[in-house]
């Protein structure tokens, strides 16, 4: 996945243009990790801020729109590749910088093609070639 794609929901997930994800629990590929506290839908510039709740002491994370497998309406969960180790791993999330480009960019490194959070070969089963 290109570090541009990161920033645009896959097409699985594209149904959530327009939706409010607000509340929906979020999945990892081993099991919960929070809530959406915040979505966007900017157009290659859409994430997610999901609240961790008591998993990571209330910290929040920032996952990019493209680490978004899919979106189940009818049990309100979003289903994200990246591991809960990868997620707890990520570059910290900053209140007062998480929508800025330099910031952006780093998650973009974090999640990105060689990057420690690279979602490619996560799943159980694949591949990591």
């Amino acid at each position: 996945m290109a570090t541009t794609d990161l920033w645009t929901y896959t097409a699985a997930a594209a149904a959530v243009v327009d939706k409010d994800l607000t509340g929906f629990s979020v999945e990892a590929v081993d099991g919960k990790i929070g809530k959406v506290d915040e979505a966007t839908n900017d157009v290659s510039g859409s994430y997610i801020v999901v609240d961790t709740g008591s998993w990571i002491f209330g910290k929040k994370v920032l996952l990019p729109a493209g680490v978004i497998r899919d979106v189940d309406f009818d049990t309100e969960s979003v289903h994200v590749d990246p591991t809960k180790e990868q997620i707890k791993n990520a570059p910290e999330f900053d209140e007062d910088k998480y929508r800025d480009d330099s910031y952006r960019s780093q998650l973009g490194s974090y999640y990105g093609p060689g990057g420690a959070g690279a979602t490619r070969g996560t799943r159980p089963g694949e591949n990591l070639r």
